[in-house]
C-alpha cells in the first residue's frame, strides 16, 4: 500500500499546541509572528506601489501612511521576535544541513532580520527629515532628526535600495524554504507550519 499524500509531502495532520519551541518545531508564538510579520511585509510593499500609483492624492497619501505603520509595526514586532530568540531554542533542520548550507542560511536569517529592523528606522529617519508628523495607530512618535531637505533626499535614495534588495531577499527565502521542502525533503518548511506532521518529509517512504 503506498503512503497517503499527507505523509508522502510531509504535510501537517494535527496541531500543534505548544507555544514554546522545542528542539524539533517552532512554537505557536514564534509561528504566529512569522506569519503575521510576512502578512505586514507583503501589506507595506502593497502600500507603498499604490501610493506610489495614486501619486499626490488623498487616496495616496491615505496609502503613504498606511505603510509607515506596517513598517513600525514589523519594526516593534521583529524587536520582540529576537527576545524570544534568545531566550527559546532554535528547531533544528532534519536533516542536518552541510556546513556550507548552514553558513549561508544563518547568512540570510541575519541578513533578513537586519532589514527589518534597519528599513523602519530608515523610513523614520525619512519622515522627520522631510518635516512630517510620524504617527502610530494615533500615537504621534517622536522626530529621530531635525528637518533637511537634502538629508532626506539622501535617505529616501537608501530607504528605496534597500526596499529593493529587500524585494529579492524576501523572494529568496520563499524559493529556499520551498526548494527544500520539495526537493531536499527535509522539515525547514514544516516545522514552521502552525501544524504538526507525523514525520518529516525525509523520513517517509512508500510501503507496500
Amino acid at each position: 500500500m503506498q503512503a497517503s499524500d499527507g505523509d508522502q509531502f510531509g504535510l501537517p495532520h494535527e496541531v500543534n499546541m505548544s507555544w514554546k519551541n522545542s528542539a524539533q518545531r517552532y512554537g505557536s508564538v514564534s509561528m504566529a509572528l512569522h506569519w503575521i510579520m510576512a502578512l505586514l511585509l507583503g501589506g507595506a510593499y502593497a502600500c507603498i506601489e499604490l501610493h506610489e500609483a495614486y501619486g499626490r492624492t488623498p487616496t495616496g497619501a491615505m496609502f503613504e501612511r498606511w505603510h509607515t505603520m506596517l513598517g513600525l509595526s514589523i519594526l516593534f514586532l521583529v524587536v520582540l521576535r529576537l527576545g524570544l530568540r534568545f531566550v527559546q531554542p532554535t528547531p533544528g533542520i532534519e536533516p542536518p544541513l552541510v556546513n556550507w548550507q548552514h553558513k549561508l542560511a544563518v547568512f540570510m536569517h541575519v541578513a533578513l532580520y537586519g532589514f527589518m529592523l534597519v528599513m523602519p528606522v530608515i523610513g523614520w529617519v525619512l519622515l522627520s527629515a522631510e518635516g512630517h508628523d510620524v504617527f502610530f495607530f494615533g500615537l504621534q512618535l517622536p522626530v529621530l532628526v531635525a528637518k533637511d531637505r537634502a538629508f532626506a533626499n539622501t535617505v529616501g535614495e537608501v530607504h528605496e535600495w534597500v526596499g529593493t534588495l529587500g524585494y529579492f531577499m524576501i523572494a529568496l527565502h520563499t524559493a529556499a524554504a520551498l526548494f527544500h521542502h520539495s526537493f531536499m525533503k527535509d522539515n525547514t518548511l514544516v516545522r514552521m507550519l502552525p501544524v504538526k506532521s507525523s514525520a518529516s518529509p525525509a523520513a517517509t517512504k512508500t510501503k507496500e
